[in-house]
């Protein structure tokens, strides 16, 4: 039996509508839900990625540490976005340019190539492209 892709990836913030704002201009769509959980314990906000992976926004109704991301803390390191090529990676890096968004350029290595960049939290993104050829 194979193992399972990513269906969701759930993240949370100390802004929702600040995160909200930064996270539409990034992937150019507003969210396809944007609600109360059943049980009132967090509201979200979820965009749905191509390929079918869901990044959700969370807001735990102002029970949040307020702490900013630190990927050396247990948890999380980063999320990484796929792209198909070296070119498209360009693309990437010239739109978060272009939103203001501060990024490290293209780095390159023998597994691959990303974009470095962080969301208002903090949290570690990057757009990333397996070696071509």
């Amino acid at each position: 039996m194979a193992f399972p892709g990513l269906q969701h990836i759930a993240i949370t913030v100390s802004d929702l509508e600040r995160s909200t704002k930064w996270y539409s201009a990034l992937f150019g769509a507003d969210p396809v839900l944007d609600e109360d959980e059943e049980g009132g314990r967090f509201h979200h906000a979820v965009y749905a990625l191509d390929g079918g992976t869901l990044l959700g926004l969370h807001t735990h109704q102002g029970r949040e540490s307020g702490d900013r991301f630190v990927e050396e803390r247990t948890g999380l390191d980063h999320i990484a976005f796929g792209v198909g090529s070296h070119a498209d990676l360009e693309r990437w890096a010239q739109k978060l340019t272009e939103l203001g968004i501060a990024h490290d350029g293209i780095k390159k290595a023998h597994y691959g190539s990303g974009v470095s960049f962080r969301d208002p939290d903090n949290i570690a993104l990057e757009f990333f492209a397996a070696p071509e050829g």
